[in-house]
């Protein structure tokens, strides 16, 4: 392979297949509830990624068992991990983080969690208990990162620092625990070089597995209107599919990419309108990969972790 697939990494992970099965628990996120800001981060709609099943007035139970349903006229003897990833999965107290994660847990054929939070939702409570758990079942806690840069973290109204990631990101990996980050390419105000400067120091954090996404302008969101009062360029098919690959040669070789895209509804999607699945994208970006003999991790070079 010309990268470190996701698809390839989980299947040396379990002796049987796993399909991850999204839930929404019902949390909320520190700069939504006025904690630290309101409204959230301004390319943000939940809508988007969540699942029909995915409803936080469903049980855990209940979003697993109709996830359940919904694959495994595929493979029926398909195990699962349960994938909390609306909002931020760490953001309650630690009982209530026990009830949600355990009761998934309890659901037949589920064999891991995959937890999705922001890296200033994490304090020594949570990963003791974290800790704990790693060591009873399958375990990622993934990370929104979003982009290296503080300015533009401010700008979409993040609410943290690229530093408080680095802590993070360093505290879950020292309890060795998977420890996974998302990252947008493409932002307002990022070009190539930033991007390239990203994939660096990306590669000096200890992250184990990376998902990549490009920017996609939601309806509705202050990023809509935004790009509406004042458009910013946005990258083609073709020009995402360079920037990728010149990110990923970047790339440490031993981080596991789990995706390259993210695909919302057309109909919530002002731009871009691509018109590729994911796998069809993937399939694009292997093809120029292997005509331009691009590697990952053919140009990296190793920053030390600060």
């Amino acid at each position: 392979m010309r990268y470190n697939s996701y698809s390839t990494w989980i299947r040396q992970q379990f002796p049987f297949r796993v399909q991850k099965i999204a839930v929404d628990a019902g949390f909320s996120c520190p700069n939504r509830d006025g904690h630290i800001n309101t409204g959230g981060c301004i390319f943000c709609d939940n809508r988007t990624f969540n699942p029909s099943y995915c409803n936080p007035e469903k049980s855990i139970t209940t979003q697993l068992e109709e996830g359940k349903q919904f694959f495994s006229h595929k493979y029926p003897d398909m195990k699962y991990l349960a994938y909390f990833q609306a909002y931020s999965n760490t953001y309650a107290d630690i009982d209530t983080l026990k009830r949600r994660y355990e009761e998934a847990l309890d659901v037949e054929n589920v064999v891991g969690l995959v937890i999705g939070t922001r890296p200033d939702c994490i304090d020594a409570t949570t990963l003791n208990y974290l800790e704990q758990l790693n060591q009873q079942t399958f375990l990622i806690v993934e990370y929104g990162i979003e982009s290296a840069n503080n300015t533009t973290l401010q700008l979409i109204n993040r609410g943290h620092t690229f530093e408080t990631s680095c802590q993070a990101i360093k505290a879950t990996h020292d309890r060795d625990i998977l420890t996974g980050g998302h990252v947008i390419l493409g932002l307002p105000g990022e070009d190539e070089t930033e991007s390239m400067r990203q994939a660096d120091l990306i590669s000096a954090l200890p992250l184990d597995l990376l998902k990549i996404h490009q920017l996609q302008i939601i309806k509705g969101t202050p990023l809509a209107r935004l790009y509406q009062q004042n458009p910013f360029p946005l990258y083609t098919v073709d020009e995402y599919i360079r920037l990728v690959t010149a990110y990923l040669e970047r790339l440490r070789p031993d981080i596991v990419v789990e995706r390259f895209v993210s695909q919302s509804p057309k109909e919530m999607k002002i731009a871009p309108q691509w018109g590729l699945k994911n796998h069809e994208f993937t399939d694009r970006l292997l093809n120029y990969m292997t005509r331009t003999n691009a590697q990952q991790g053919r140009l990296y070079h190793a920053l030390e972790y600060q």
